[in-house]
């Protein structure tokens, strides 16, 4: 009856695993500046609604808007990079 060929041979020396590609944790201010973009975000487009249009710049009418929500999605975006 003939062997199997699996048994007769040596089992290959350990190669550990190769280092592991993670990046390094962000610094320690990330995290306190896309909240306060959140925040301050947010605020700006309350109180555009709140004061009938007229703060925070009266000038720029309905550009307080855009103004807002760049804030609110830089905010987003570093949130998406947090580790």
């Amino acid at each position: 009856m003939p062997e199997s060929k699996g048994r007769d041979r040596k089992a290959a020396a350990y190669t550990p695993p190769p280092k592991s590609t993670a990046r390094e944790p962000n610094p320690t201010w990330w995290a306190p500046v896309f909240v306060t973009l959140l925040i301050l975000g947010l605020l700006w487009i309350v109180i555009y609604y709140m004061t009938e249009y007229k703060y925070p710049i009266e000038a720029i009418g309905v550009w307080n808007l855009a103004i807002g929500f760049v804030l609110l999605m830089s905010g987003f975006i570093m949130t998406m990079r947090w580790r």
